[in-house]
């Protein structure tokens, strides 16, 4: 079993205060500008994977650094934060060039110089030329990429990300230790059970659980096998609205969750189901999937939902779970409790059968039969062409990946192909091959009409 292909993190870091939030959302408002938004769904990251210099990344936003945090739970939330960072592959360290050089950034200097990983120092606040002297006194930090930038109008903010990436060496995906087994996440909001889930699944208390939100701070790995299946459940922390994410301890936290998904095959998204199903349920859902994970939701806590026999609140609850997801209505729905038990033995037979659906193979002829079966059912609309109206013509396709099942799909104008006939493409999809659960990816490219017969069977 290969290891998933994990993208290179680059994680921004500083003191607090100094534009790192501002300039995240730079690099992330430039690659949401090029995607197509899930209906219903708000993309509040504090990740987000983008395209430099030819590369795809994961830029993560940190919470400030605190040189003199030493005891307690400052300690503990610096600790975290430094976890964050240790799992990055390049760091970009943005210093404040209005503030000046301050003690706190020599410090943050001294401990970036000790590693290995590329550094790259971005002094923030140089929106004018006139402020270009601010910069001279941090070239005394020792950083030979040392640039001014300003986070607010975006000047230098590309480039010295650009030259950080193109100093990330190129890296094989990592081999799994041995029986490791399928690789599962278990994310959600604070306080809906990961953490009892993981140990009735286990079978043995082996996370901390507790009633008071955001006791899981750190990812924890725990291998399990059952009739024949070797699973490692991670336990992540649970995930706030980032307006809620206040504090440092669960801005680190957050990172690593998803750093967790970006390493999982499979995802377990928890959700309260005695509270029903919230916005922040399906971010967390959309996120999983974003990251390449095939996704099954598990509606914890039935047994509040049903107590006393109520199957009308059963029912209700289901319809707000399904209406919560219509944005990917693939995703399997399993009732549990970790309270009870009740549910939990579906879970391997549900997780096998998601990381087969993500590892499926399809072999190119069918993939064409299928190509040929669904454009015949259902054209797709005419492409406009100035005041000229085309048939759009749909060639041939191929699978390209696995985990997630990614696809080209040969076409005479893939702009013009519009989002409800991709939605409806990959639902065929999903339907001819049993890709239930997984991410399916659809990239369209171009191919003259004239070449037609020279891709079928390709």
């Amino acid at each position: 079993m290969s290891a998933p292909d994990t993208l290179p993190l680059v994680a921004i870091v500083g003191r607090p205060n100094v534009g790192k939030s501002t300039l995240f959302n730079r690099f992330a408002g430039h690659r949401r500008a090029l995607v197509e938004d899930q209906p219903g769904v708000t993309r509040d990251r504090i990740a987000e994977e983008i395209e430099v210099g030819g590369r795809r990344v994961l830029v993560v936003d940190t919470a400030g650094l605190d040189t003199e945090a030493e005891a307690g739970l400052v300690a503990a939330a610096q600790h975290q934060a430094w976890s964050a960072v240790e799992e990055a592959d390049a760091i970009l360290f943005v210093a404040d060039g209005q503030s000046g050089l301050l003690p706190d950034d020599q410090e943050l200097a001294r401990t970036l110089r000790r590693t290995a990983k590329p550094v790259s120092l971005v002094v923030n606040k140089i929106d004018h030329p006139q402020h270009a002297g601010r910069i001279v006194e941090f070239h005394g930090l020792g950083f030979a990429r040392t640039r001014g930038v300003s986070a607010e109008h975006g000047t230098g903010a590309w480039d010295a990300l650009e030259e950080l990436v193109a100093e990330i060496p190129a890296r094989a995906a990592p081999a799994p230790p041995l029986g490791q087994g399928i690789r599962v996440a278990v994310v959600g909001r604070p306080n809906v059970g990961k953490s009892s889930l993981v140990n009735r699944i286990a079978g043995a208390d082996r996370v901390v659980v507790s009633d008071v939100p955001g006791t899981t701070r750190d990812a924890v790995d725990i291998l399990i096998e059952r009739d024949g299946l070797a699973l490692t459940l991670v336990d992540t922390a649970g995930l706030r609205r980032p307006g809620r994410r206040t504090r440092t301890v669960e801005r680190g936290s957050a990172l690593m969750t998803v750093r967790s998904l970006e390493r999982a095959e499979v995802a377990l998204v928890v959700v309260d189901a005695s509270e029903g199903f919230t916005d922040q349920d399906a971010k967390v859902a959309s996120l999983a999937r974003e990251r390449g994970c095939a996704v099954a939701v598990l509606a914890n806590k039935w047994d509040l939902v049903t107590r006393g026999g109520d199957a009308r609140r059963g029912e209700e609850v289901r319809r707000a779970i399904a209406h919560g997801l219509r944005f990917m209505s693939d995703a399997p729905v399993v009732t549990v409790s970790a309270k009870t038990g009740a549910g939990v033995g579906r879970l391997f037979a549900l997780v096998e059968q998601l990381y087969q659906a993500s590892a499926r193979r399809i072999p190119t002829a069918e993939l064409n039969r299928w190509l040929s079966d669904a454009t015949a059912r259902h054209e797709p609309a005419m492409a406009q062409r100035g005041a000229r109206r085309r048939p759009l013509k749909f060639f041939y396709a191929t699978q390209t990946a696995t985990r997630p099942p990614t696809f080209v799909l040969f076409c005479t104008e893939p702009q013009a192909v519009q989002a409800s006939y991709r939605r409806f493409l990959e639902n065929q999809l999903r339907e001819r091959f049993d890709l239930s659960g997984t991410p399916v990816r659809l990239r369209l490219r171009t191919r003259s009409a004239g070449r037609r017969g020279a891709g079928r069977g390709a």
